[in-house]
């Protein structure tokens, strides 16, 4: 089962749409993430959750 880290990101009601996903594109091009989950308020702010997964190297004994 892999292993993943989160990273919530919180985008202010002002923000337009092209903005929130050019935020997250950055994101996931430069970061490695992946959207989770999004959730949309009635007020028209937004809460994201992106996941990346952990990489864990395993020690090689000789």
């Amino acid at each position: 089962m892999p292993e993943y880290e989160f990273c919530d990101v919180y985008v202010p009601r002002g923000v337009s749409r092209g903005a929130a996903t050019r935020l997250l594109t950055d994101q996931a091009e430069y970061g490695h993430w992946e959207l989770d989950r999004l959730r949309l308020y009635p007020d028209g702010s937004r809460r994201v959750r992106l996941r990346r997964r952990i990489i864990r190297q395993v020690r090689a004994t000789w």
